[in-house]
């Protein structure tokens, strides 16, 4: 068809890893861009997540955030690994390494919002930490939970149980973190800033989700319209699991940064930061006194802030 553009190859080509070992494959057709990886838009997405998840914890120590969200980025990055040699080889090892990080992660998050809310309920806006005991025994039940269920879904093969505990989780992050916020969360400026970063990534979020199930449900589609119309290399673009990956993957930074804004609040010390939107639309917490290095505005959307450096405010 041309130089830059050729269609996509008439039956299935062998790939380098051999035999599909996987119980899913997902719509991308396999090895038509390379034989070293199965699906190329499906792997390489997820650098999205990667890079995001080595952002995520940069943040977090660089700002002196507490230990808990460099293990969040550390388990966010795991997931973007382990997706990543999925999607490259389609071995079965290599599917657990994806869905297994994705329930274990979100335990981390889970953890810390549990901690919360029983910190918020004991000890009003006043809000102390959950003694270290009763912190590893809220983390002792929640591994407990997602090993039981891990040890079933690798018994059985049931992704029902992956994805009925993932949601799970999702509901319960989302649930007790919105209730902080509304219950806890006084100051004007603050709310809005967490209410815009969270709607941000679950909107982020349930698109990523929309083109996942797109990606099951209209396979015959996007695959007529790959190879009948956009052929290769445009046809790349229309991967809907791809997607997923890049939505997902910015959601959950945007829900990140929400999570590390209410925790300095519920713990008194939202002023030693800053909850800035670099180029008025990235969020990120600040630790002031750090001199953020590109634009930002203070809201979303909000004007530039003139001056870049921002001061620590004294307490009384």
């Amino acid at each position: 068809m041309g130089i830059f553009r050729w269609n996509y190859p008439e039956s299935s080509v062998p790939g380098v890893w051999g035999e599909t070992t996987s119980t899913i494959d997902w719509c991308e057709e396999n090895y038509v861009v390379s034989p070293y990886i199965a699906e190329w838009s499906n792997t390489l997405t997820n650098s999205v997540f990667i890079l995001s998840a080595i952002y995520t914890t940069y943040s977090a120590y660089k700002n002196k955030l507490e230990k808990r969200f460099l293990l969040i980025g550390f388990g966010y990055g795991l997931v973007g690994v382990g997706s990543w040699l999925f999607h490259m080889t389609l071995k079965y090892r290599f599917q657990l390494l994806d869905e297994l990080p994705m329930i274990y992660a979100m335990c981390i998050p889970t953890w810390s919002l549990v901690c919360e809310a029983k910190e918020a309920l004991l000890n009003g806006d006043n809000h102390k930490k959950v003694p270290l005991f009763e912190q590893m025994f809220i983390g002792v039940i929640i591994g407990l939970a997602v090993t039981t269920a891990s040890i079933l879904y690798v018994i059985y093969k049931n992704v029902d149980i992956h994805q009925i505990l993932f949601g799970v989780q999702i509901v319960v992050v989302a649930a007790t973190a919105g209730s902080l916020t509304y219950r806890y969360v006084h100051d004007p400026l603050a709310k809005r800033n967490l209410k815009a970063s969270m709607a941000l990534g679950a909107i982020l979020f349930l698109s990523g989700y929309i083109s996942w199930l797109l990606d099951i449900h209209y396979c015959s589609f996007w695959v007529h319209v790959r190879r009948s119309i956009l052929a290769l290399p445009l046809g790349v673009l229309l991967e809907p699991h791809g997607w997923w990956h890049i939505l997902t993957g910015m959601g959950i930074y945007f829900y990140i940064v929400s999570l590390e804004h209410l925790r300095v609040i519920t713990l008194n010390v939202s002023c030693n930061y800053q909850f800035i939107w670099r180029w008025k639309v990235f969020p990120e917490l600040i630790w002031k006194g750090r001199k953020p290095s590109t634009r930002y505005s203070l809201e979303l959307f909000g004007p530039y802030v003139e001056d870049q450096s921002i001061e620590v405010k004294k307490e009384k």
